[in-house]
């Protein structure tokens, strides 16, 4: 029997890994808020389902989407920064009681290390440390890793990303150019979509369960040095930093990940 798996947000990463997993034998139900996009993702080997998450409940066919799934990967943007005063915690609520009718044994959920407060002596944040942030969409996600851990229906695995780039997306050609960045002095916590698919392929694959895990890359340059140092290598303009206010921040740590999964990164910065 091949194993099922869900992939709620076929996106920039979620498609991918979607189409990582297929690669790999599984066989993957992918959902996209877009009927434009059904296509792309059955041209995959996916089977495509058009889900759609509000406040007030969820679109699409969801039962069949999650019909004899193993695992649930949620993978979707919260989609405060467009919209700060939507309730996505709701959402989710409404998503965890659906994956709760159902006879899903594993959720694993992407969510990131904006759960960390930046602070100017750039603490050092391990995979025991408490969320502390204050912003409100990092206290939303903070409730939902907090109710996906409390449900007693399935075992629900956190993998919290830093800043995701490839080489099309990367954050360095938006700073390009730009003037009066804050932050210089910071350390960088950064990990190349490849490694966010590897990551959690393992995850599956070694059948890790109700664990929080920091997914970052080991190298920690200061912002100003990194991106400079990558505008220089790419021929762009290099940005400028604001020098005069203190830099605040965190490095984050992936010890426990590279411990539990034997990881080795696979992108260097």
């Amino acid at each position: 029997m091949k194993k099922k798996i869900s992939i709620i947000g076929c996106g920039w990463l979620g498609f991918p890994l979607a189409k990582h997993f297929v690669d790999n034998g599984y066989v993957v139900k992918g959902s996209t808020t877009t009927k434009a996009k059904l296509k792309t993702l059955s041209n995959a080997g996916i089977e495509a389902f058009t889900i759609q998450l509000n406040e007030k409940g969820i679109t699409g066919n969801y039962p069949d989407f999650f019909k004899e799934s193993d695992t649930v990967i949620i993978n979707i943007p919260s989609g405060l920064r467009k919209n700060p005063n939507k309730n996505h915690v709701e959402e989710i609520q409404h998503l965890i009681k659906a994956i709760a009718t159902q006879s899903i044994k594993n959720i694993i959920y992407i969510s990131s290390t904006s759960v960390f407060n930046d602070e100017s002596d750039f603490p050092v944040i391990n995979d025991s440390s408490a969320p502390n942030a204050t912003t409100s969409s990092a206290k939303q996600l903070i409730a939902i890793e907090d109710a996906l851990q409390k449900n007693p229906k399935f075992n629900t695995t956190i993998i919290r990303f830093g800043g995701l780039y490839d080489s099309q997306r990367h954050p360095a050609k938006f700073l390009a150019s730009k003037t009066n960045i804050s932050n210089p002095e910071a350390p960088v916590n950064l990990i190349h979509k490849e490694d966010c698919i590897n990551i959690i392929s393992l995850v599956l694959k070694k059948n890790i369960q109700n664990e929080i895990l920091n997914a970052v890359h080991p190298d920690h340059p200061s912002k100003k040095e990194y991106y400079t140092n990558y505008c220089k290598e790419h021929q762009l303009e290099l940005p400028k930093f604001n020098m005069e206010e203190k830099s605040k921040g965190k490095l984050i740590e992936s010890i426990k990940l590279e411990q539990l999964l034997n990881y080795s990164w696979k992108q260097a910065l």
